[in-house]
């Protein structure tokens, strides 16, 4: 406990998912948190976002751990209000040492040359231009602040690879890496570390609940449910469970964003069962 103590953090995509269970760990460790998520319908996509119930449910899971948390609505698509929500956080905390930029969606199946011209937008709306604004967000608080940081970036497996049928994903994800990897050289002077994260297939809303996540494993079934894909799932994954859980990729970024990692700077971290390693 208290390795990230005293610190402040910003995540976005905070209301569920990976960003609730980062907010909760860092929590955990001693840090207060700054959130955003959407909480609004992305027309292109299958599958439902979160809500302002989930963001209440993360607000009382972060408080429960006795840490201090201002989690708002905004759509990191638009500078302004991301903007807007880092200034209020760093008004009322102080400081601002940690940034998860998390909030990402995934997108129908299809090959690449079928993908919707709005569909592919969206996706590199909210997973590369999101990133990027929030990059753009915090940079210089930090800077400012002249205290160091570790900022991290969530890629995916589909950042390693080629994966079939998500094209527009995998872009986006290897995007992700290549502002990571650039990032991370330019703040290295100033103290300031940036990793990237590429989790695996995630127990989350986002696959779990997402038709098209799976009639990806089970593209035999018309309309396959979560537990006619599970032994693909196993199949799909070197150490054969069906997918990591949230919090696997938050103790990662835990790591990451503690002194533990003080060195650590320019990595892409796989934490997915071995899969970017299976030939």
């Amino acid at each position: 406990m208290g390795r990230v103590a005293g610190k402040v953090a910003f995540i976005t995509g905070v209301a569920r998912g990976q960003g609730r269970s980062h907010a909760v760990r860092l929590a955990e460790e001693g840090a207060d948190i700054i959130g955003v998520d959407l909480l609004e319908s992305v027309p292109t996509m299958s599958y439902a976002m979160a809500t302002p119930d989930d963001l209440a449910e993360t607000v009382r899971l972060v408080e429960a751990t006795g840490r201090r948390i201002i989690a708002r609505q905004a759509d990191v698509r638009d500078r302004q209000s991301i903007n807007t929500v880092v200034a209020e956080g760093i008004s009322a905390f102080g400081r601002l040492d940690i940034v998860s930029a998390n909030a990402g969606i995934c997108p129908p199946l299809a090959e690449l040359w079928e993908i919707d011209p709005v569909e592919w937008d969206d996706v590199f709306a909210v997973n590369v231009t999101g990133v990027f604004n929030t990059v753009a967000a915090c940079v210089p608080p930090m800077l400012n602040f002249g205290n160091g940081g570790s900022i991290i970036l969530t890629s995916s497996g589909a950042g390693l690879k080629g994966i079939r049928h998500l094209g527009g994903y995998n872009a986006s994800k290897h995007a992700v890496i290549g502002m990571a990897l650039t990032l991370a050289n330019e703040l290295a002077r100033r103290n300031i570390r940036v990793n990237a994260l590429c989790p695996a297939t995630v127990g989350t809303p986002m696959v779990t609940d997402n038709p098209d996540q799976l009639a990806f494993f089970r593209p035999d079934l018309e309309n396959p449910t979560l537990e006619d894909c599970l032994p693909a799932f196993r199949r799909s994954a070197p150490m054969g469970h069906e997918w990591i859980d949230a919090v696997d990729v938050s103790n990662a970024l835990v790591f990451l964003a503690s002194d533990e990692a003080r060195y650590v700077t320019g990595t892409v971290l796989p934490v997915d069962q071995g899969s970017s390693n299976r030939p």
